[in-house]
């Protein structure tokens, strides 16, 4: 049995017997029993069809180095209260800059009844060190794109019952398991036993029995909801990513429709903080997704100045951990200018914020010029949905960036950044 003890009563989270976060001095009780999570889907990736793709950001990329650096980040999260992160076997999808079809980060045999060591072995790091912290790994399965590399249904469920029977095996009591990322998208279609919620009830139900008892779960897209699928899981995970707060908080009434009760994890939104006021409220746990600073190998896994920082003293602030207040005039981050931060002469620019909720708009100039302007958090250029944007492309060193922050007060902030490289 391992340091870290993951047990379920009613919607809440225990470890070690104790309610989550209940030890913390001064802590919010609303908030106990809570996993406040983040997706790191890539901790043990690897790319079979070509790693130097990934020799990028102003850093190489080396698998074994990748997982390290990941273990070596976590004691800085778990300070501000992360209790738990999901990495994939199969990881995610780079969604700004590479197509997924194009890598190759398949553990599994084609018939599903193998599993390659080296990601076994990175796991199992993984896995312990966070059992060390105190911290909890949801293990996802199945990833769109990467499950063509199994050749049919019963491939799939192979691959389920062995990564299941390894969890078992290995004696680890702080993980949850997911089945799949989001699996009802059209990636899945090849595979009727993930895309159809009477597969994926069959999956999960194999997957606590051939783990022995491990917490099971599989999520849907942004917005989607399954009742089938959450009465028969363990832990219910929702995506609230693509959301807005409004369908955020439809979206958990339905997953608190449910009974019995059961803890209620979004594992996956985006760096939209204002979602946070939303779960928070509902005494929810909320997953904090990142793709450009968390999801695109080679991955700074540390809290990066801007975005991550800001969720993190954001967490903090639910769950009543005290941490050094952040001046105001430090509460506005000019984000995706960072030398190296550029991919075949691309960037991903947005403003942002501690307090997303006090901005009105942002209006971002290039070289004097007006630009764009912006209105929902996450407040980016080419904004699509709360974790996706388009690129503006075509920077040179020697530019100049200004956002022109307008809050809901009336005050105007202006932030500004000169392009080095």
């Amino acid at each position: 049995m391992g340091k870290t003890v993951l047990s379920i009563k009613s919607d809440k989270f225990y470890i070690n017997g104790s309610l989550i976060y209940s030890q913390i001095k001064d802590s919010n009780p609303d908030a106990w029993g809570l996993l406040m999570n983040a997706r790191f889907i890539q901790g043990i990736f690897d790319d079979k069809a070509g790693k130097s793709r990934f020799n990028r950001f102003g850093r190489n990329f080396d698998t074994e180095q990748n997982t390290e650096e990941l273990i070596t980040a976590l004691p800085e999260w778990y300070q501000y209260g992360l209790r738990g992160f999901t990495v994939g076997f199969q990881g995610g999808g780079p969604c700004f800059t590479m197509d997924n079809y194009s890598i190759d980060n398949n553990p599994f045999s084609s018939d599903g009844k193998e599993v390659e060591p080296g990601y076994l072995k990175r796991m199992e790091k993984l896995i312990r060190a966070a059992d060390e912290l105190g911290m909890i790994v949801i293990v996802s399965f199945l990833y769109g794109a990467q499950t063509r590399f199994l050749k049919d249904d019963e491939a799939v469920k192979h691959a389920v019952k062995k990564a299941s029977n390894w969890l078992r095996d290995m004696k680890f009591t702080n993980v949850i398991i997911e089945i799949a990322n989001e699996h009802n998208v059209d990636d899945f279609k090849i595979h009727p036993i993930v895309y159809t919620e009477k597969g994926v009830v069959d999956l999960i139900k194999t997957a606590k029995e051939e783990s022995g008892g491990i917490p099971v779960g599989c999520s849907g897209t942004g917005g989607y909801f399954s009742e089938k699928i959450a009465e028969v899981s363990d832990v219910i995970l929702i995506h609230g990513n693509g959301q807005t707060r409004q369908q955020l908080y439809n979206l958990i009434q339905k997953a608190k429709s449910i009974k019995p009760l059961r803890p209620i994890v979004c594992n996956e939104d985006s760096q939209a903080l204002s979602q946070l006021q939303v779960t928070s409220k509902m005494q929810v746990s909320w997953g904090y997704y990142n793709n450009m600073t968390k999801q695109e190998p080679p991955v700074n896994w540390h809290i990066t100045s801007g975005e991550d920082l800001f969720f993190a003293h954001r967490m903090a602030e639910v769950l009543g951990i005290k941490t050094d207040e952040i001046p105001f005039e430090n509460q506005f981050y000019l984000q995706g200018l960072e030398p190296d931060m550029t991919y075949e002469q691309k960037r991903w620019i947005r403003l942002a914020s501690l307090y997303p909720e006090k901005i009105d708009h942002v209006i971002f100039y290039r070289n004097g010029e007006y630009f764009a302007a912006s209105y929902d958090d996450p407040f980016m250029i080419h904004f699509i949905c709360n974790w996706l944007q388009g690129a503006v492309t075509g920077t040179k060193a020697g530019e100049e960036w200004v956002a022109e922050v307008y809050l809901t007060s009336r005050e105007k902030i202006v932030k500004s950044c000169r392009l080095l490289s």
